[in-house]
């Protein structure tokens, strides 16, 4: 049966076809969808854990078991979940574990463009890379099937593009679901104590010559002899790229980008005059077949930045004199936006007033830091802001220099915040720290957390009291405010920044768009033409449910308009209401 499938749907599936049974995750796009789909299927255990380095670690237990494991990521979550990935190349995994890092080319949803190529070569991981969606069902089959063979930990890497758009997939019949769990006592090959890990460490070196050997004969690098006159090096979805722009040039196509089949690329370079590589991101391909002695033209005239299309790749050829296809060109940006009623923006808005340093963190609430609410100041990566900000209070000494905030959303706080905010209360920060608490995952899709009593399954299930949490950190001065009140919000951020010591606000009310939790909208609101002075202070809560009618002219006033309020898009929360001095909103 072919059916339309994602590059994510088709992961999964994919998986479910090789007998997986077993996945854990924390959400983070462009990789959300494929644990999503996977919960799907009959007889699966899938879980959202409180972060990937949990996620791993639970899928390593269960392959140390004797399943066939997934730990499914973004390309940062790999970052976080470094420690034990590097450990368990050394230890193997018994049944098979593949990790998958779904790389974000061109940052549509992250704080940077890491090429996590480097990963498998600096870990001694193989690593799959697929160019579409039947690939990606292809692709994650054969990296358990790898997994299993070589004793080894297998990397499935897809980037936004392949993760997100859709192609025709063949579906096959599941293999039959064979358990074979049991408890395996083998403390010189899983104990990584000093002894234990010099041991393994050989057995890594000589997994990678077996490797090296296997990628040679891998059907999924493949070689396609046409015009001699030029030959492409590429991978993953820039090779649909290329064939689009050049489809009669020879190509060889790796499935599998690390280890790369030296002799097979030796073989390639024999056949062709002249090689381009292209790849996205790093020159991770084109370093190693230079390091092999072979010429080849990559970044000279490619991009080290951002994704590729077919017109990037014309734009960079067509300066070599080749011939190419025609491409169009891109279509306008879209800046994104909060969405109209979240609670983000009124803690933010109330925030500005404070004239605070406010450290941000992962989430909907980093879109805050543009004008013109301007309510964050730096954002580096997930839990990273309660630190920084801790870091920032001590260096300042005294309040007096300036309010030091950290903001941090309830998913984010649970990845990785918590040992951030004990540090904030052992070691006496003078600072504040706001938990931006909306009962869901929101920026990736609405997912569950321990903070929401449900698991990815729809099982209820333990919630975690984020109040009595920060009690047990140790904080004392801990407040719950609903946003929406602005002036209650505004007198908490004023007073808490005031007192020394740490302090903790949870600002809470769930996200507008999550159904189980999420307020009944209440009528739209409408500005009265009549009482509406064009203060324009309404507009700086950057609310796409209000924008400017130009050209009404008021008796008496020195306004060339007025404010106005989409109804179809207002859900009442009543925010510009609560800031209009003119009372103009109702």
């Amino acid at each position: 049966m072919k059916v339309l499938m994602s590059g994510n749907e088709a992961v999964a599936r994919g998986a479910y076809e090789a007998g997986v049974r077993f996945a854990a995750a924390y959400p983070g796009t462009p990789s959300t969808e494929i644990l999503e789909e996977f919960s799907k299927y009959d007889g699966v255990y899938a879980e959202w854990s409180p972060n990937e380095k949990v996620a791993v670690e639970v899928a390593i237990g269960a392959a140390l078991a004797g399943a066939k494991a997934m730990a499914v990521m973004k390309h940062v979550g790999v970052n976080v979940a470094a420690d034990p990935i590097f450990t368990v190349s050394y230890t193997g995994t018994n049944g098979a574990l593949v990790i998958i890092t779904a790389d974000d080319p061109s940052m549509h949803s992250s704080q940077n463009e890491q090429d996590n190529r480097h990963y498998a070569r600096f870990a001694k991981i193989p690593m799959l890379e697929p160019s579409d969606a039947q690939e990606a069902k292809e692709y994650i089959k054969l990296a358990f099937a790898i997994s299993e063979e070589f004793d080894t930990p297998v990397f499935l890497r897809s980037t936004t593009r392949v993760s997100h758009s859709k192609s025709i997939v063949t579906l096959s019949e599941p293999e039959p679901y064979i358990d074979k769990t049991a408890l395996i006592f083998n403390a010189e090959k899983y104990v990584m104590v000093p002894h234990c890990a010099r041991l393994r460490r050989v057995e890594v070196e000589k997994r990678q010559y077996k490797l090296k050997d296997f990628a040679e004969t891998f059907p999924e690098n493949k070689m396609e002899i046409q015009n001699a006159d030029v030959g492409i090096i590429t991978a993953g979805m820039p090779y649909n790229y290329a064939k689009e722009v050049f489809p009669d040039y020879s190509y060889l196509k790796l499935g599998m980008v690390y280890p790369l089949p030296e002799k097979l690329i030796r073989d390639f370079a024999s056949r062709v005059k002249k090689i381009y590589v292209i790849e996205e991101l790093d020159p991770f391909l084109e370093d190693q077949i230079k390091a092999l002695g072979i010429q080849v033209i990559g970044k000279e005239i490619f991009p080290y930045t951002n994704e590729f299309d077919p017109g990037v790749i014309r734009k960079a050829v067509l300066k070599e004199g080749l011939p190419a296809v025609a491409y169009p060109e891109r279509l306008s940006p879209r800046p994104p936006n909060l969405c109209p009623g979240c609670p983000h923006r009124a803690l933010f808005y109330a925030l500005k007033k404070q004239k605070a340093f406010v450290h941000g963190d992962i989430g909907c609430y980093t879109l805050s830091y543009m004008k013109p609410l301007e309510g964050m100041h730096s954002c580096i990566c997930m839990g990273a802001s309660i630190g920084m900000t801790h870091g920032m209070s001590k260096a300042m000494k005294e309040k007096g220099k300036g309010k030091v905030v950290g903001v941090i959303g309830d998913s984010t706080f649970l990845h990785s915040g918590i040992t951030s905010l004990m540090n904030m209360a052992y070691n006496q920060s003078d600072a504040l720290v706001i938990i931006l608490d909306n009962s869901t995952t929101a920026m990736t899709g609405m997912q569950e957390h321990p903070g929401t009593g449900f698991t990815l399954m729809g099982n209820e299930t333990k919630k975690v009291n984020l109040k009595e949490l920060t009690s047990a950190l140790g904080i004392e001065n801990i407040r719950i405010i609903d946003p929406f009140d602005q002036k209650e919000t505004q007198k908490a951020i004023k007073e808490e920044l005031a007192k020394s010591g740490p302090s903790v606000i949870i600002s809470q009310s769930p996200c507008v768009l999550f159904k189980r939790t999420a307020k009944k909208p209440k009528p739209a609101l409408k500005v009265d033409a009549g009482k509406c002075e064009g203060c324009r202070a309404c507009l700086d809560l950057n609310c796409p449910a209000i924008f400017w009618k130009k050209g009404i002219k008021k008796e008496g006033s020195r306004r060339a308009g007025i404010a106005h309020i989409d109804e179809t898009l207002c859900n009442g929360c009543s925010l510009c209401a609560q800031i209009c001095k003119f009372k103009a909103i109702d």
